[in-house]
């Protein structure tokens, strides 16, 4: 055998590739899992728990497939590249409203796609393909996988100001100013409603205020809507920032994810909506939407989707489905209430009333890395080294154990 034949056997054609690090979020979770203390507890983790700490799948999800196993004319064939027609006809009237007139006026081009992340992607090829900007202005923060998305994509990310550290709240007048001054059509970011990672909606008026700016401007408006329903507990009060943008007119994007809502996190059903201007250009646009699909994964799944457009489509399930809805979001703001006024009744110093004023899965505690180590140290309890907790992660009994955590770190740890 000659010399080189043996080398090649001897080493891999991918020898030179890194090990990549782990991705920040993500990686908590496998700390979490690897650590043996009884007294451990994850608030990194993007999905809900019950009150026992458990995931959760909802009745009226495990009802509609019921159905769908019962039903002998259910087949297994590729669905059409813009996935069912009835889940996307739904998706857009869950997000725009029944009595949307960009709906009646067959404005808007819906394609099924993976989940949140994959309405997000195939939203930013169509536009670095289609759309004479490729500059999009995120929020600082934003959640982590944003930037890799749009980078990744052809698009050159910006940031604009969101959050004030100082007072734990929106800064909006660094958002204006940063909005006010990005160039002409530039794409713009935003949080439907329960931004992530901070928890921080503006107000009815500030959206408003924004709305205006974006449109005087010229900019794109492309939203992130991860949790409708799931913020507030109301469909339609976390459905208001993207509906006030479609009222005037205007054009947008919408990108929609089942993960959180309907708990179908594992099931990758999401959705994009591209409202447009005109029937004509809606149709013209699904037709390029399609092209970048059918390389990426040629068509999406059928049994998230299936299960979703079941649910939308009987108004008992739907019922049941907002009430289910509701419980959720309902424990997630009680639980805001009762860390606060643990933290209060413990003396823990500084204004912790962020908690409550923010809303969603997601607190920013203000906590600092140094604080945040400390705590994964000393109290084995894990969360994204920004300081963000899941509170669907926390429960009546785990409460007192991050308090005890919290207060020492912030009285320990400068």
């Amino acid at each position: 055998i000659h010399l080189f034949t043996i080398l090649a056997l001897m080493e891999s054609v991918f020898s030179n590739v890194v090990r990549a690090p782990e991705d920040p979020i993500l990686g908590v979770t496998v700390a979490y899992n690897n650590d043996p203390s009884p007294a451990k507890l994850n608030l990194g983790v993007g999905a809900y728990r019950t009150e026992e700490g458990k995931p959760l799948v909802l009745d009226v999800v495990r009802r509609a497939e019921q159905q769908l196993v019962n039903d002998p004319s259910r087949v297994k064939e590729y669905i059409p590249i813009a996935g069912l027609a009835d889940f996307n006809k739904l998706s857009a009237k869950l997000i725009l409203g029944a009595d949307s007139p960009a709906i009646q006026e067959s404005r808007v081009a819906t394609i099924q796609c993976l989940s949140g992340t994959g309405s997000l992607r195939v939203g930013a090829e169509f536009l670095k393909k289609h759309y004479h900007q490729s500059v999009i202005f995120i929020p600082k923060p934003t959640w982590g996988n944003h930037p890799k998305v749009f980078n990744l994509a052809g698009l050159s990310v910006e940031y604009y100001r969101y959050y004030d550290p100082s007072t734990r709240g929106l800064d909006f007048q660094g958002l204006l100013e940063d909005l006010g001054a990005a160039p002409s059509g530039a794409i713009v970011l935003l949080h439907a409603c329960a931004h992530n990672p901070t928890g921080v909606d503006p107000t009815s008026e500030q959206w408003e205020q924004i709305r205006q700016l974006i449109r005087s401007k010229s900019l794109l408006p492309f939203f992130d809507s991860a949790y409708q329903g799931f913020a507030s507990g109301s469909l339609d009060t976390d459905a208001h920032s993207v509906r006030t943008f479609v009222a005037d007119g205007g054009e947008c994007l919408i990108a929609q994810s089942y993960a959180k809502n309907m708990g179908l996190y594992g099931e990758r059903v999401g959705a994009l909506s591209i409202v447009c201007k005109s029937s004509d250009v809606a149709s013209k646009v699904e037709s390029q939407v399609k092209l970048v699909v059918r390389p990426m994964y040629s068509s999406p799944p059928i049994h998230g989707a299936s299960i979703v457009a079941t649910i939308l489509k009987s108004s008992d399930m739907y019922n049941d489905w907002t009430i289910e809805l509701k419980g959720m979001a309902g424990r997630i703001i009680s639980m805001r209430q009762h860390l606060f006024e643990a933290l209060q009744a413990k003396g823990t110093p500084g204004d912790w009333s962020h908690i409550i004023k923010q809303i969603g899965m997601f607190t920013f505690t203000g906590l600092n890395k140094e604080q945040v180590a400390f705590m994964t140290k000393e109290f084995h309890i894990y969360m994204t080294s920004d300081g963000r907790i899941s509170m669907a992660g926390l429960s009546s009994k785990t409460v007192p154990h991050l308090v005890e955590a919290i207060h020492a770190a912030v009285t320990r740890v400068a």
